[in-house]
């Protein structure tokens, strides 16, 4: 059975606006196979040959001479499109980022593919304001709602902001909610944002068996879709989401 490869991924930029010459000066992304955390993160500062906004400076932190020595986007792209390739990609506010990168790959190499050409991309703040309309959906907001930690998030940073975001993606979706190996939680009161105790599995314990789907397995499941939608006069949510 095939893995699930998804990137959760955050930029950090020297202003909003990609189309008034605005450029990305740091790239984060955290890797999940199969909902779990694997270390391969890609993060990366970036020199971007322009003044950053002031404003810009006050939320991240990063300043030009910091970004001095730093490599240009070019120098990189290569190995970030590499990384991403064939991915689903998890972002918050997806049409920023992704803006941002297309802006960065058609600097680049004018023909360049754009992002969505190579990875599907979920944004979790249209995920949130379906799942809570009329509420707030920061990723701040999120964090509070779903209990998690984001107290060393004084100043935004693409790296820490996607190991947040990946933690938040966790608590929206079910299952496991923490990214920390070796902690367990309850995923029903986790989802739920309430305060969940954490235990340490022992040491002693076996590892772990992981069962995945037989073929005839795939293969019931794939019909019982098809079913639901033929079945539903909007079709099967799944299969479009998939699509």
């Amino acid at each position: 059975m095939q893995q699930t490869r998804q990137i959760v991924l955050d930029t950090e930029t020297t202003g909003l606006d990609p189309q008034d010459g605005h450029r990305i000066i740091e790239i984060g992304c955290v890797e999940l196979i199969d909902r779990r955390l694997t270390r391969n993160n890609f993060h990366r500062y970036i020199q971007p040959d322009r003044e950053i906004d002031a404003g810009a400076v006050e939320v991240h932190g990063i300043t030009n001479d910091f970004l001095a020595d730093k490599p240009r986007f070019g120098e990189l792209a290569e190995a970030f499109l590499d990384y991403v390739r064939g991915a689903e990609l998890i972002i918050h506010n997806a049409a920023f980022d992704v803006g941002f990168l297309d802006h960065e790959l058609r600097l680049w190499q004018p023909d360049a593919p754009r992002i969505e050409a190579l990875c599907s991309v979920t944004d979790t703040l249209m995920m949130a304001r379906r799942l809570h309309p009329g509420q707030r959906n920061s990723l701040d907001a999120l964090c509070k709602r779903y209990d998690v930690d984001n107290s060393q998030r004084d100043l935004h940073g693409a790296l820490l902001d996607a190991e947040i975001l990946a933690d938040v993606y966790l608590a929206m979706t079910g299952g496991q909610v923490k990214l920390g190996l070796g902690e367990v939680e309850t995923a029903g009161e986790g989802a739920q944002g309430a305060t969940g105790e954490h235990g340490r599995i022992s040491a002693e314990r076996p590892p772990l068996r992981v069962v995945r789907a037989d073929a005839r397995a795939l293969g019931a499941h794939a019909a019982r879709l098809e079913a639901i939608d033929k079945a539903s006069a909007e079709g099967c949510l799944w299969l479009r989401e998939r699509g």
